[in-house]
C-alpha cells in the first residue's frame, strides 16, 4: 500500500523580513522643484530690481500720512462689518420669518444690493443731493460728507451678503435642537440668541472672516470719492513726488500685513467655535 504524500503550504515570511518599497512621486518632486526655482527667481528679481525703489518704500512705510490713512481704513472696516452684520442678521431673520411681507422685503433688499456694483452705489449716495435736494425738510446737498457716504454705501452693500451668511448658518443648525428648545418653552428670540446662533457660528465664522478681509481690501474703492484711506493717502503722495510704484508697494505691503493678521485671528476663532467637532484642530 503506497503512502499518500500531502503537500503542506509553506509558512508566510515574517513581516520583519518584508521589503517596504516607498512610493515614488517623481512627478510631484519635479513639479515642486520647478515651482521652487521659479519662486526663487521671482523673489530675487523683485528684491534686486532697482525700479521698485525699496529705499523709498522704507522711507514712506511708516510716514504720518500713510499711518493716518491706514488708521481710517481699519476704522472703516471695523465699523462697516459691525453695522453690516447687525443689519444682515435682521435681514436674515426676516428672510426666515413666516410673514410673507418681511420675507419679500428681505429678499428684495438682498437681490438689489447684490445685483448692483458697489462703486455705482457709492456714486449714487455721493450725489444724493442732486437726486433729492431735500428729504423731510432737510437739506441733503451738503449733509453727507465723503466718509459718511462711504459708511452708508459699504454698510448697505455688506449687509446683503452678511444676511445670506447668517441665514446659511441658521439653516445649518439641526432642527432637533430648535424643537428641543421649543419643548422647554423658550421664546423665539431667546431660542435664536441662546440656542441657534451659538451653533450657527461654526458655519458663519469662515465666510464672515473672508468677508472681513474682502471688506478691508474693498475699502480702497472709497478713494474715488476722496476718502483719505490708505490707498488715497499714498496717491496724494505719489501725485506730488511721481514715485508711483514704490508708493503703491507701500499700500500693498500694508494690506498684506493686515490681512495676514486677520487670517491668523480667523483661524483661532474658527477653532474656538469648532470645539467638540471633527473640525477642531
Amino acid at each position: 500500500m503506497s503512502a499518500t504524500l500531502t503537500k503542506t503550504p509553506s509558512a508566510a515570511p515574517p513581516a520583519a523580513h518584508l521589503r517596504i518599497v516607498p512610493a515614488r512621486r517623481t512627478g510631484q518632486w519635479a513639479a515642486a522643484t520647478v515651482v521652487s526655482v521659479l519662486l526663487a527667481l521671482g523673489t530675487v528679481s523683485v528684491v534686486r530690481n532697482k525700479a521698485f525703489q525699496w529705499d523709498v518704500v522704507g522711507d514712506y512705510f511708516t510716514s504720518t500720512a500713510v499711518l493716518r490713512g491706514l488708521g481710517l481704513t481699519l476704522w472703516l472696516t471695523a465699523l462697516v462689518m459691525l453695522l453690516g452684520f447687525a443689519l444682515g442678521t435682521l435681514l436674515a431673520v426676516f428672510r426666515l420669518s413666516g410673514n410673507p411681507v418681511l420675507r419679500a422685503v428681505s429678499w428684495g433688499y438682498i437681490w438689489f444690493f447684490r445685483s448692483t456694483p458697489i462703486l455705482v452705489q457709492l456714486l449714487f449716495w455721493f450725489n444724493i443731493g442732486a437726486l433729492y435736494p431735500t428729504i423731510l425738510g432737510i437739506d441733503t446737498v451738503n449733509l453727507l460728507g465723503p466718509v459718511a457716504v462711504a459708511i452708508i454705501g459699504l454698510t448697505l452693500h455688506e449687509a446683503a451678503y452678511a444676511a445670506e451668511v447668517v441665514r446659511g448658518g441658521i439653516l445649518s443648525v439641526d432642527r432637533g435642537q430648535i424643537e428641543a428648545a421649543q419643548s422647554l418653552g423658550l421664546g423665539r428670540w431667546r431660542r435664536l440668541r441662546r440656542i441657534v446662533l451659538p451653533q450657527a457660528m461654526r458655519s458663519i465664522v469662515p465666510p464672515a472672516g473672508n468677508m472681513l478681509i474682502g471688506t478691508l481690501k474693498g475699502t480702497s474703492i472709497v478713494s474715488v470719492i476722496a476718502v483719505q484711506d490708505l490707498l488715497y493717502s499714498v496717491q496724494l503722495v505719489y501725485h506730488r513726488t511721481y514715485q508711483v510704484v514704490p508708493l503703491l508697494l507701500v499700500a500693498t505691503v500694508w494690506y498684506v500685513v493686515v490681512t495676514s493678521v486677520l487670517s491668523v485671528g480667523q483661524h483661532y476663532v474658527e477653532r474656538y467655535y469648532a470645539r467638540g467637532t471633527a473640525g477642531a484642530r
